[in-house]
């Protein structure tokens, strides 16, 4: 599935149950994973911050935590009306944009910090997402791109046989949708590894890029910075 269209529909149709999956299915590490993103991006109070592909809103409520002013972005609409339904009862103030990543409705140059949690492997492009990001980061702005990544040593065949066999039956069963997580679980098995993403940032113009994993290399965490 690489066609645009098909992929917004896709994550509208599973957004009810989004949430649940996600803490199912990666038996609530997510929530940690979040948290040490916005670590790593540290932002200070007041900073303008883009939650690129921001789903349902979970990494932008926890930014907003930082004192951050926070913009959730995402190409689904029931998406992100499932974030603001969070945003509600949270008290929180992120503003929420329906746009496309590769269209960042925002000009150059406005943004202190990105994050952008398990959304570029979506991207048609993921050269063009980076490009975009740089684009709208203020000069010597902070980019975070928390995504999955490959395990090794003996984790790695376990990890495998869990994408290939689990993840796609548990979350189609769960969703209700069949083909989804099958989707989802191919996008995660042909992801650069964190060398090769790391050495993409720096590619596209990123600087001091670098890259920490987590839960023995299931995920991992880039930063970089637009050149000052």
């Amino acid at each position: 599935m690489s066609d645009p269209e098909a992929i917004r529909g896709m994550f509208s149709a599973i957004s009810p149950r989004y949430d649940l999956l996600n803490r199912l299915l990666s038996m609530g590490l997510d929530v940690s994973w979040r948290r040490k993103a916005v670590r790593l991006l540290a932002p200070s109070p007041g900073d303008v911050v883009l939650d690129l592909c921001g789903g349902t809103g979970d990494l932008a409520l926890e930014a907003v935590k930082t004192g951050a002013r926070v913009i959730c972005l995402d190409f689904s609409g029931p998406m992100l009306a499932r974030a603001r339904r969070k945003f509600d009862r949270a008290a929180a103030a992120p503003c929420l944009v329906l746009a496309d990543a590769l269209r960042i409705p925002f000009p150059d140059r406005v943004f202190d910090g990105v994050l952008v949690g398990f959304g570029v492997r979506n991207l048609r492009s993921l050269e063009e997402g980076l490009d975009e990001i740089r684009r709208v980061l203020r000069p010597g702005g902070k980019a975070c791109v928390l995504e999955f990544s490959r395990p090794s040593g003996p984790l790695a065949r376990l990890y495998g046989h869990y994408l290939a066999r689990i993840l796609p039956r548990a979350g189609d069963l769960i969703s209700g949708r069949r083909g989804p997580y099958q989707y989802l679980a191919r996008t995660i098995r042909g992801f650069p590894p964190a060398e090769a993403l790391g050495a993409l940032m720096s590619e596209r113009g990123f600087l001091d890029v670098r890259w920490r994993t987590l839960s023995g290399g299931i995920v991992a965490v880039h930063t970089g910075r637009r050149p000052a």
